[in-house]
């Protein structure tokens, strides 16, 4: 009976260990989900050449003085929020870009790549609005990179939907068993990076989120030292948190 338990005992640790081994490989597959975004370059309004990738977008309210850039979820297709957004923010031009591997844009998504490029797509609306206010609005996996933008640029207003205090502890959430803090690699540390900006900041709460359950955007709201505004939906979930009524009302009073 002894060897017999011992024998289940390593079993049963050696599937853990390859469990964990497979999470570490594979955990950029778990975050990013591009396959479901692809689009045509040719239908795309703007393109921003990184070296070795060219990332692509489109442009709402051509024309105006201020700007608005939006950054999307992790399987969203940006591209379905131009209306929205043109009518968030009628007197700002609206940029809409699909990270890298998403889209019609080129090359691999991953936390470092994303938010260098996110940081560069900011420089190149500054280019083009060098007068302007520039607003930022994030969603979900947007949400932390709308979060980085602000913490390292001029950012006027920044709107974050269905945020996370950091995306460890979101895994952490629903892999309880797994040491996650030692196998992520895709961080996306918000919590951290939100005190930098200095100018308001909105937050959309979805009661019922199941993806991202709302007590860490909770821990992200507390651990601010300037209290966002906080819009609470309670019985939203992640995906159809923008189909409830004053949802789009919150941010385009929270951008007027």
């Amino acid at each position: 009976m002894a060897k017999t338990a011992l024998a289940l005992l390593g079993v049963a640790a050696l599937a853990w260990l390859a469990v964990c081994v497979l999470l570490y490989l594979q955990q950029r597959s778990l975050v990013y989900y591009p396959q479901f975004t692809r689009s045509d370059p040719a239908e795309t309004d703007f393109s921003l050449d990184r070296g070795d990738a060219v990332l692509r977008g489109w442009i709402v309210n051509p024309g105006r003085g201020d700007a608005l850039l939006y950054f999307g979820g992790n399987a969203e297709r940006v591209e379905d929020n131009r209306d929205a957004l043109a009518d968030w923010a009628p007197a700002r031009t609206g940029y809409l870009p699909a990270y890298r591997g998403y889209g019609a844009s080129d090359g691999t998504p991953g936390e470092a790549l994303l938010l260098a490029d996110a940081l560069a797509l900011y420089d190149l609306v500054r280019q083009r609005h060098p007068e302007g206010g520039i607003a930022v609005v994030g969603r979900s996996l947007g949400s932390a990179v709308a979060a980085h933008v602000a913490a390292h640029r001029d950012v006027e207003r920044l709107a974050l939907v269905t945020p996370f205090d950091s995306m460890v502890e979101v895994a952490r959430g629903h892999y309880p068993w797994l040491p996650v803090r030692w196998l992520m690699r895709e961080r996306y540390d918000t919590a951290s990076l939100l005190p930098r900006h200095e100018g308001p900041v909105l937050v959309l709460r979805a009661g019922a989120d199941t993806v991202v359950p709302p007590r860490h955007a909770d821990r992200l709201v507390a651990a601010q030292p300037r209290q966002p505004m906080v819009r609470n939906f309670p019985g939203a979930g992640h995906n159809d948190i923008h189909l409830h009524p004053g949802y789009d009302e919150a941010i385009a009073g929270f951008l007027r």
